[in-house]
């Protein structure tokens, strides 16, 4: 998972909307979050861990839970990035409870797809594939195929990860008949070729 591509809960929003920046500068743990989130953005893992895990402690205190999410959203992102995987999963899991609490959706697919590259770093692919289930369901219930095609591919990446082909070979005929669907040819094509290649191994 690429570092460029983490971004905070969606649909809670950026803390820096609670209250604006005056709010920030008098709040101790927003001040923290705050500089975490520079430090994080310049590679800083080690020193944005740490402020993360401060505006945690901050935000547990003044029982801000929309707080605690976002912050343990951040402090998964640095973990993962320092290659700290469990550490990693077990803050995402504490922001996706919180998101299932808040019936946030959307944040909770973002932190599904972080657990989902947490689990294949530390091998637990029966996790992942309830995981990719999950979000499977989310994007047929909102009709977003391009959400769908891109959790179908991750599926037999999974799959071929653990040795099992047709199950590969299947998850990208699905994608590629998505794919077919909506007349992306060459797309359909790759995929299927893939397809036909695992099962010829």
């Amino acid at each position: 998972m690429s570092t460029d591509n983490l971004q905070p809960l969606s649909s809670l929003g950026p803390l820096q909307q609670q209250g604006g920046d005056a709010a920030a500068e008098d709040n101790p743990a927003r001040r923290d979050y705050k500089e975490a989130r520079r430090l994080f953005d310049k590679g800083e893992y080690v020193q944005a861990a740490m402020g993360f895990h401060n505006a945690l402690r901050g935000f547990e205190e003044q029982g801000d839970r929309i707080g605690v999410a976002n912050a343990a959203d951040r402090l998964g992102d640095a973990c993962f990035a320092r290659e700290e995987y469990a550490m990693a999963m077990a803050n995402f899991e504490r922001s996706h409870a919180i998101c299932v609490l808040e019936e946030d959706s959307f944040s909770q697919l973002s932190l599904n797809k972080k657990m989902v590259q947490c689990c294949r770093k530390l091998g637990q692919y029966s996790k992942a594939l309830y995981l990719l289930d999950d979000m499977l369901e989310h994007y047929q219930l909102t009709r977003n195929p391009k959400g769908a095609v891109e959790t179908l591919e991750t599926l037999a990446e999974l799959y071929v990860e653990q040795g099992e082909k047709e199950k590969a070979a299947d998850a990208y005929r699905s994608a590629a008949g998505i794919h077919t669907h909506f007349k992306h040819a060459r797309r359909a094509e790759e995929l299927e070729q893939l397809a036909a290649q695992l099962e010829q191994d």
